[in-house]
């Protein structure tokens, strides 16, 4: 397959444009976004949308996400990533696979409809996890692109995915909430270096490669600016997979919880690999034919009797 999105490998950086459309939509996957909120999607690469979780829904995912992390048998396992300079947990991946509720969270229509409306299609669940920043300890995630990582290191072939954060605390200006620059979404940023084997497991704690470069970061802020997500508990973001995006460190007391799930196009599932080695692990990055998500609500009670 030929590589539109040619990186590291050696090259210099650079900016490409982008080939895919940024919003698909129509047909029978016109349900989810109002007008306003998809024109603002398209334009600037994301779109925040608040109170769409109520308080009983976020305490029950904050009680699952508790009790994986406290799991002896998943903490023992590669699916659960510490933070560079310490054990404060980082991220648990795999998450829709080993919570009861979690399992639900992408299916719910409130989140699946946005999905397919934006991507035109049937979508499943390319990675998962819970991104956790404690108070004090949590640590920062460097600007980046997720899809160049997803087309570098696990075949992606195209833009045609896209993020969900589903906040499970008051994501606050001091405690390192998701910043994005919009409009970045359009370029691809072509990083310099090359990807050494089993670079996920030094990238998850800290990403030094595929990262942009000043030069192609400093055009793309002075551009779009740096948009940062203060909104509470509640509240879901939905970004393009190719929106330049990071958060600083928290050296506040207040913890910064989120989960993350990436959706991707049934037309988009992943091929070989860009760099030339093999693929990472399965609980990063979901191989094979793609099973489509069909829709399911909440069970809250179910999964807070589960996790009690």
């Amino acid at each position: 397959m030929k590589d539109y999105y040619e990186s590291r490998r050696g090259r210099g950086a650079g900016l490409l444009s982008r080939r895919e459309p940024v919003v698909y939509g129509g047909g029978a996957y016109a349900r989810g976004l109002d007008p306003e909120r998809l024109q603002a999607y398209e334009r600037d690469g994301f779109v925040v949308l608040p109170g769409v979780l109520a308080a009983d829904e976020v305490e029950a995912l904050c009680n699952e996400v508790e009790a994986l992390g406290r799991d002896p048998v998943i903490g023992a396992g590669e699916e659960v990533v510490r933070e560079p300079d310490g054990q404060a947990l980082r991220s648990i991946f795999r998450i829709h696979e080993t919570g009861r509720l979690l399992a639900d969270l992408p299916r719910d229509p409130r989140l699946l409809d946005v999905a397919r409306q934006i991507l035109g299609s049937e979508v499943y669940i390319h990675q998962s996890r819970a991104n956790m920043k404690p108070g004090f300890e949590g640590r920062e995630f460097y600007w980046h692109s997720d899809f160049e990582t997803w087309h570098v290191e696990d075949g992606m072939p195209a833009m045609r995915a896209l993020s969900c954060s589903v906040l499970l605390s008051d994501n606050e200006a001091a405690n390192g909430p998701l910043m994005l620059i919009p409009g970045s979404h359009r370029q691809f940023v072509s990083c310099v270096g090359e990807t050494p084997e089993d670079n996920y497991r030094r990238s998850l704690r800290r990403q030094d490669l595929g990262v942009p470069d000043p030069v192609s970061l400093r055009l793309l802020a002075d551009g779009g600016g740096i948009h940062a997500v203060v909104a509470p508990a509640g509240s879901v973001v939905f970004f393009d997979c190719n929106v330049l995006h990071g958060s600083a460190g928290n050296i506040s007391p207040w913890p910064r919880n989120n989960v993350f799930m990436v959706y991707n196009s049934v037309d988009n599932a992943l091929v070989e690999p860009f760099h030339g080695m093999p693929p990472r692990p399965r609980h990063i990055a979901a191989r094979g034919a793609p099973e489509a998500l069909t829709p399911r609500p909440f069970r809250v009670r179910e999964a807070c009797s589960h996790v009690a």
